[in-house]
């Protein structure tokens, strides 16, 4: 074997557990730990001290796609373990110069015979990678079919940064205390950030603007800001966002991109991911990166060898931006990505945890970049930023009451990947604006961004890694946060009423956005609440009492 690796302390401590609980007694083990923290190694470790005991002779490695198959046989080599990520079906057998495979999910569901007569032969260590990939319920192939295919197996090691499913389904080889996941060691973000050394902060902008669209055969035409949809607007609003025909999609890039710049000051090799919704959209967004840019992005959107070699390829380079469909969102390791922006329609807390994942990834300990992944300013997203640093127990109780919420509702999981909805129509988009950056679970607005800027900039040099959020959260906690009156737009004394009232009414809708997160109350109960208060509407308001509204509003948030 290869010289030893040093191991975290998460990691060394999870391995004590690993041979304590199965020492002897084979079975299933689950390591619940945050993307970044090094479960590959972690794993790989784990064959080490089985293979040297002679307790397996073999090892299967399964993962979601052919690029972290890829990825782990490269991993595995740098340790002497030869695993083989070209094996196919057809082989019938492994090479004896190999030390194990690394194959996909599907390849297993595809013929779980197959690999139940591999494991049956040889003591096999099976690592499954990412394991809530596989389910058990009601047309799910997956679970069914790795149960059959490694019943059998002698050990196995699952592997997950979020253990459950979207759709509630048990995921195979997991055991399950009270409806949810039991972890043999749980290692979180939260818990990570904490630790120091293994994962970089992360900060949340979001990002706010007007959406247009209007259903199909149809003249009226709904417009509506992000922060303001509830579950019936955010699909036609998203649609329209997203659509690189638009003003948002590209004004969010320039913003991602100014803060890629600033990233490769102290970092020159930082590079940015956007993560599209479909193939057709991320070449759109690669062309609009390459005009702000001036260079080429890569582009990465299939699950095909050579994705994989775009992908390597931009990782060993300098690269400013890669843009992906979803292959990049999940174990693929790219330590230099510091800015992301998430420009993809699926809300579920678990893809919105994975793509977070790939920007925490610490480089070493002279790394003290603060990841930025920019996404629009709409719910459940919101709520995900601000609940990334929970923990792992947590989410599953969030998860669980949301799952079982919906079921009880019968109203559709509000969390599915949204499609193209035919019935409405994309009309147009306004420029992106800052709603709230969101950094350790609290949401700053941008007033307080503003002020902690300029606080930065009368100060001169701060130290490395000091950020204008860090330094927001700090006014804020001295009482000083709000320096620069919030509630008064800029230059507004001499703009005609209908544009003050226009402004007014855009600052208050980021106040019913903000006080929405906080206090976990719809919109509409909010504005309702105003109305009920004043005798009127946003719309029918004077610009007096707009302004009277957003006081009572700073005066909740203050309480």
């Amino acid at each position: 074997m290869a010289e030893a690796f040093d191991l975290r302390d998460w990691q060394q401590e999870a391995r004590e557990r690993y041979h304590g609980r199965n020492g002897g007694t084979g079975g299933s083990f689950l390591v619940v730990a945050t993307p970044g923290a090094g479960k590959t190694t972690f794993a790989l470790t784990i064959a080490e001290d089985l293979m040297s005991q002679s307790v397996i002779d073999k090892i299967v490695v399964v993962a979601p796609t052919a690029h972290l198959r890829l990825q782990w046989s490269h991993a595995a080599s740098k340790r002497g373990i030869q695993l083989d990520h070209r094996f196919v079906n057809a082989n019938g057998i492994v090479g004896k110069d190999f030390d194990g495979v690394a194959v996909t999910y599907h390849a297993v569901a595809s013929e779980p015979l197959l690999w139940r007569k591999l494991c049956s032969g040889r003591r096999t260590l099976v690592i499954f990678d990412e394991i809530h990939h596989a389910g058990e319920g009601d047309g799910q192939k997956w679970g069914p079919a790795l149960k059959q295919a490694f019943e059998m197996a002698d050990r196995r090691l699952l592997l997950s940064g979020t253990p459950f499913r979207t759709d509630g389904s048990a995921i195979p080889f997991v055991e399950y205390e009270e409806g949810r996941a039991k972890a043999g060691y749980n290692y979180d973000y939260g818990t990570a950030l904490a630790d120091g050394g293994v994962v970089r902060p992360a900060v949340f902008p979001a990002m706010d603007g007007e959406s247009k669209w209007r259903r199909s055969g149809e003249l009226e035409v709904t417009s509506v800001a992000l922060a303001d949809t509830d579950e019936k607007t955010v699909p036609p609003a998203l649609k329209a966002a997203l659509d690189p025909t638009g003003l948002w999609i590209p004004s969010v890039l320039r913003e991602a991109d100014a803060a890629l710049t600033q990233a490769r000051i102290d970092t020159p090799d930082a590079g940015g991911l956007v993560v599209a919704f479909d193939q057709s959209a991320a070449r759109a967004y690669a062309q609009i990166l390459q005009q702000i840019t001036g260079e080429e992005p890569a582009i990465a959107v299939s699950d095909e060898p050579e994705a994989s070699r775009i992908i390597k390829g931009f990782a060993d380079s300098d690269r400013r931006w890669i843009v992906a469909v979803q292959m990049v969102a999940e174990g693929v390791d790219i330590p230099r990505l510091a800015v992301g922006v998430y420009a993809s329609r699926i809300r579920t807390q678990m893809f919105f945890i994975q793509v977070a994942g790939r920007f925490v990834r610490l480089r070493g300990e002279e790394d003290e970049t603060t990841a930025r992944l920019f996404i629009p300013s709409i719910q459940p997203l919101l709520s995900y930023a601000q609940d990334i640093e929970k923990t792992v127990d947590a989410v599953l109780a969030d998860e669980e009451k949301r799952v079982r919420e919906t079921h009880e509702n019968d109203g559709g999981d509000p969390d599915e990947p949204l499609s193209l909805l035919p019935t409405f129509e994309t009309v147009g988009s306004s420029q992106a604006v800052h709603h709230t950056t969101i950094a350790s679970g609290e949401s700053i607005t941008p007033e307080e961004m503003n002020y902690a800027k300029s606080v930065m900039n009368r100060a001169g040099s701060a130290p490395r890694g000091t950020t204008p959020e860090y330094v927001a959260l700090i006014l804020r906690t001295a009482g000083a946060g709000t320096a620069v009156p919030a509630q008064r737009p800029a230059d507004t004394a001499q703009a005609p009423l209908a544009d003050q009232k226009h402004d007014v009414r855009r600052l208050l809708r980021r106040k019913v956005g903000r006080y929405s997160i906080v206090a976990n109350k719809p919109h509409e109960y909010i504005h309702a609440e105003l109305n009920r208060h004043f005798g009127d509407t946003a719309k029918t308001a004077t610009l007096e009492t707009l302004l009277k509204r957003i006081a009572l509003l700073d005066r909740w948030l203050e309480g």
